[in-house]
């Protein structure tokens, strides 16, 4: 099938979740022998931080605005057999306009519904989103399952509405040999609504654990922030170095914003590349959790400092054992290519349950 996505970005990863979660699904879908083109318009944030120029095996299309990419973009979707607009796409209130005039199915996917639902409760309009609601779509997909599939069908008028959660690709995403370097890590981007994790569950632990190293990675933390001096700041941390990252570590953090803590089934791309690496993952508690891992078993759920603590004291064969389990179920159940073809049958499909819970 020919496949046309309007998207935030696939050239690069930094500052935002999306780029790596499209790598792997476009690489995946590719590989199933189908044709894709992502557009991205080409904001200088993104331009200086880019780590993927061209495509792999896709069709990279970056624009510089819409007007010069709309006789290229109305070509695409003429031909395509599925049109997708995401969340925070810079033009997506052209680009909605555009796909739902096309001749296949037209898709919108909320890689960030917490955040859209959130806008509205506060009385502000997401600007990705249509006027009048997602009700012309022929399908909506939703990076968050649970609630937030019941509030895209009763709030926004989603006719057709189902989850397509994060995974990772497991062909970019694998252990790494070594002796680990850190006693616990964190990869990710700061968010005010995640700071709270982040002090309580990362850096009261250095703190109180002066005798190990932690490491956190990724853009955007404030320079008041507390730096205990047994911890490492690498600003930016690039896709190819995710598995080197985890391999390093004997532990890594896997934390949620807020809004997605709150509606919960809202696993973060992260949470399945550090299982793929195949590195023991602590993580804060959500509901929907043990959908993706047993908690106890593939994953350890910590509330407070003293969980991370005596989760770093564990005997390593048993959190060994546990890292196994955890890469053994991402392997079975949460890559790329699961995610390809979940799409594809939702796509096939004749009718999805609205606001159907996982």
């Amino acid at each position: 099938m020919r496949i046309s996505v309007f998207g935030l970005s696939v050239s690069s990863a930094w500052g935002n979740g999306h780029a790596t979660l499209w790598r792997g699904l476009l690489r995946a879908l590719v590989a199933m022998g189908h044709e894709v083109t992502f557009f991205e318009r080409d904001t200088p944030f993104y331009a200086a931080h880019r780590d993927l120029p061209r495509g792999d095996g896709y069709d990279l299309v970056i624009y510089p605005n819409w007007e010069s990419v709309v006789p290229r973009a109305t070509r695409a979707i003429e031909r395509a057999d599925i049109a997708i607009v995401t969340s925070y796409q810079a033009d997506a209130a052209r680009a909605n306009e555009l796909v739902l005039e096309g001749r296949g199915v037209r898709i919108f996917y909320d890689l960030d519904t917490p955040v859209t639902l959130d806008m509205l409760d506060r009385g502000e309009s997401a600007p990705w989103l249509p006027s009048d609601g997602l009700g012309q779509f022929d399908l909506v997909l939703s990076y968050t399952g649970g609630a937030a599939l019941d509030a895209l069908a009763t709030r926004l008028g989603a006719r057709r509405v189902a989850p397509l959660y994060g995974s990772v690709d497991v062909s970019a995403h694998h252990p790494v040999g070594g002796h680990p370097e850190w006693t616990l890590s964190y990869l990710a981007t700061y968010a005010p609504d995640r700071q709270d994790g982040v002090q309580r569950l990362f850096l009261d632990v250095a703190e109180r654990m002066p005798s190990g190293r932690f490491i956190l990675g990724g853009p955007m933390y404030p320079a008041e922030m507390r730096w205990p001096p047994n911890l490492t700041y690498e600003p930016h941390v690039a896709p190819g170095e995710h598995p080197m990252f985890y391999g390093a570590s004997r532990f890594t953090l896997n934390l949620t914003r807020g809004a997605m803590k709150k509606l919960g089934y809202c696993p973060s791309g992260r949470l399945f590349e550090a299982a793929a690496c195949g590195v023991p993952i602590v993580s804060d508690a959500w509901e929907g959790l043990g959908q993706f891992f047993e908690p106890g078993r593939e994953i350890i759920v910590a509330n407070t400092a003293d969980d991370v603590l005596r989760a770093i004291a564990s005997p390593p064969d048993e959190l060994s054992r546990m890292a196994h389990r955890a890469r053994e179920r991402t392997l079975a159940q949460h890559t790329a290519r699961h995610r390809a073809i979940e799409l594809l049958s939702l796509v096939q499909s004749n009718t999805v349950r609205s606001a159907e819970k996982p």
